[in-house]
């Protein structure tokens, strides 16, 4: 069986994050129980004035309007920890596209290192010292070889060159030549005429 999965590390980000949702969260709630508030001595501002006391009725408008001005703090607040919130997780956003730039970087120079011109010469060199080893190679075979058998090489390339040669048109499709259009119909020959016919029209001589 394989391990268990690997638990997310939680940076000291991650939780500055959490606990400003977690108090964002709490004003929110605030401000329901506030709104709860404003709207039942509302309420009874009403039934004060139904029952004609005037005096009642201002007092509960005047605790009305206190919770009112607590509610508008709380919007305030709530409204600062939301801006928080937005610029600390767009920091980190920034910073996690800056470390991604700096491995970029780190990237193209490694990579630079690579193709700089001193390897670029050396494998230049490496090429043309393979190819005149291989012509050295061939040099040496071609001498150790009598007259007789370097002929039968020759003759052995040639027909490796035709076969190859075949082969590559065997796949490489013929294109056959397109039929011109509008050409004129050829006349119908004439009917070959008898031998005394031909004779009658050949002029004798004078």
């Amino acid at each position: 069986m394989g391990g268990g999965q690997s638990v997310p590390k939680i940076t000291k980000q991650d939780r500055a994050i959490l606990d400003l949702k977690l108090q964002r969260d709490k004003v929110k709630q605030y401000q329901k129980k506030i709104q709860a508030v404003l709207d039942r001595e509302h309420e009874i501002a009403k039934q004060y004035l139904v029952t004609g006391q005037k005096d009642r009725a201002l007092f509960a408008l005047r605790k009305r309007k206190y919770q009112e001005t607590l509610l508008a703090k709380t919007d305030s607040q709530l409204e600062n920890l939301e801006q928080l919130v937005s610029t600390i997780e767009f920091s980190l956003v920034e910073v996690s596209v800056i470390h991604g730039l700096q491995q970029g970087s780190e990237v193209l120079k490694e990579i630079h290192k690579e193709l700089n011109i001193e390897n670029v010469e050396k494998i230049l060199d490496e090429t043309a010292e393979a190819r005149e080893l291989q012509r050295e190679v061939g040099n040496m075979l071609a001498n150790s070889l009598s007259v007789e058998d370097e002929e039968a090489v020759q003759v052995e390339l040639r027909v490796l060159q035709g076969e190859t040669l075949a082969e590559q048109e065997v796949h490489e499709p013929v294109e056959l030549p397109s039929v011109p259009e509008g050409l004129p119909v050829s006349a119908e020959p004439e009917e070959e005429q008898p031998a005394e016919e031909r004779q009658q029209r050949i002029p004798m001589p004078a």
